[in-house]
């Protein structure tokens, strides 16, 4: 099938589709979780993100603060520039890896949330857009992080637009509605493109 990149926006059911996949029988190699593993404690990859940014990200055990992070770098698009100098490579090495692990006729699916945002559309053969409106997303995100709505549309404002994801998509992947029906959308996906 060729390479296969997943993305969408924030909140908009990347990972559920993701394990969907997952269950047909695709390999995923998802970015959100490598990009966790590169900077976990005692990792070079948190040494120079606390060198950019400082001892005040760690929580008290020496982990990385997510939340407090996050704060900064949607706040700060320098910032997040810097973060992203610093994880990008390191997440794309790895995934190299595990993609090279992968047999040869397995699908594998790379989920990559900033995958127009980096640049990396042209790496792929195909990519897959999980879909839902600006509103969904907003609500989704003030609901599972606890956001307010301008912290959200903060986040929503530091990435890709929905129709700057529609545009590269070889398949889009409603996800505005229940769970069944974006597991029928899958199921029929896969059923036109590959049976494991």
């Amino acid at each position: 099938m060729g390479r296969i990149a997943l993305t969408g926006g924030i909140a908009s059911g990347k990972s559920f589709v993701a394990d969907e996949l997952r269950r047909h029988g695709a390999v995923i190699i998802d970015s959100d979780v490598i990009a966790r593993e590169v900077v976990r404690h005692g990792t070079p990859g948190l040494a120079a993100v606390v060198e950019r940014f400082g001892p005040g990200i760690l929580t008290d055990k020496g982990a990385l603060d997510r939340p407090k992070l996050g704060t900064l770098i949607f706040a700060d698009d320098d910032a997040r520039a810097d973060l992203n100098a610093i994880v990008h490579p390191l997440v794309r090495a790895r995934a190299k890896e595990l993609e090279e692990r992968a047999a040869e006729d397995e699908v594998v699916v790379h989920v990559i949330p900033l995958l127009v945002e980096t640049g990396l559309v042209d790496d792929f053969d195909h990519v897959m857009v999980v879909d839902v409106p600006e509103s969904t997303q907003l609500a989704r995100l003030q609901e599972r992080d606890g956001l307010s709505l301008a912290e959200a549309q903060a986040r929503l404002d530091a990435q890709a637009t929905r129709a700057e994801r529609r545009a590269v998509a070889t398949w889009v992947i409603d996800n505005s509605g229940s769970r069944e029906e974006t597991r029928d959308h899958i199921a029929e996906w896969v059923g036109q493109h590959y049976r494991r």
